[in-house]
């Protein structure tokens, strides 16, 4: 694994610092790096997708682990440190360079195209097709956490697992139960599609510049079954109801409308359980 003063070195070697604007903050921490590494259970030939790798400190680790990795880098400064560093592995390492999300509610077409290339090629005498699934392991900038985890959890069924670094505030998010601010749309859509676990609490030290916020290891694991099979619907409700979250539901959605069984029109939607808002959406 990189050190701080490699990943400096990389840096400088090519006139660059970090980019506040884009959040890059560099996990130098080899102990939480090892720590996602264990949480994301990997075996050789997994496919993995990595947002935001930096100078590859992570993306080496998990190359070493044998995965056939899809990274995804934003910043164009970074690509010449990335293709040096990445080289090595040959075609298990695939880099593509823009934004990991066409839109807020749809990934890179060329991230896609990239996951379905990277399928490990089957070994004779056993030529049977490879799984589709991948697993997201990153440390993930900040702006993009939200919308990527939601779009992943509800629309891509083939990421089986994520190991992901992300602010605090979106771990406690992702953790919430109903009836506190943290708890909302983000909280349900994903704890709908995944079961949630927080793996471990990163001071701001463990990153080069150091954040001025503590950051979250989170894991999600898609459900076997998930919660709800109308992703899209759920999310319009959460959208329609959480947009106005202080106003009773009889305020939002109607005083005529018909609510499922044990829920009330007085009722405001942080208070109700993730089932509760499945139900509802499938009802209206």
């Amino acid at each position: 694994m990189q050190t701080l003063t490699q990943i400096k070195q990389l840096l400088a070697a090519h006139g660059l610092r970090p980019k506040h604007r884009l959040g890059q903050n560099f996990l130098h921490d080899h102990n939480q790096m090892r720590k996602i590494l264990a949480a994301a259970e990997l075996s050789p030939g997994d496919r993995v997708l990595e947002v935001g790798p930096g100078t590859g400190t992570l993306s080496e680790a998990l190359l070493e682990a044998g995965a056939h990795l899809v990274a995804v880098e934003l910043d164009t400064d970074l690509e010449p440190i990335l293709r040096e560093r990445l080289a090595p592995f040959g075609d298990r390492a695939h880099l593509v360079v823009g934004d990991i999300l066409a839109s807020k509610r749809q990934l890179n077409p060329d991230v896609i195209d990239a996951l379905q290339a990277s399928s490990p090629k089957p070994q004779a005498p056993n030529p049977k097709p490879q799984a589709s699934s991948f697993k997201l392991i990153a440390n993930l900038p900040y702006n993009i956490a939200s919308p990527l985890l939601i779009n992943l959890a509800a629309d891509h069924p083939a990421m089986t697992l994520a190991v992901v670094m992300v602010q605090r505030e979106v771990a406690d998010r992702l953790l919430a139960k109903p009836g506190g601010k943290q708890y909302g749309p983000l909280t349900v859509m994903v704890q709908a599609m995944c079961e949630v676990q927080r793996v471990s609490v990163l001071p701001p030290g463990c990153f080069w510049p150091p954040p001025k916020v503590d950051s979250s290891v989170i894991r999600l694991r898609r459900r076997a079954t998930p919660m709800t099979d109308d992703p899209p619907r759920l999310a319009d409700l959460l959208h329609r109801v959480f947009g106005q979250r202080r106003k009773q539901l009889g305020s939002v959605l109607g005083r005529s409308t018909a609510l499922p069984p044990g829920i009330a029109g007085t009722d405001r939607p942080e208070t109700l359980s993730v089932e509760q808002l499945i139900e509802l959406a499938r009802s209206l």
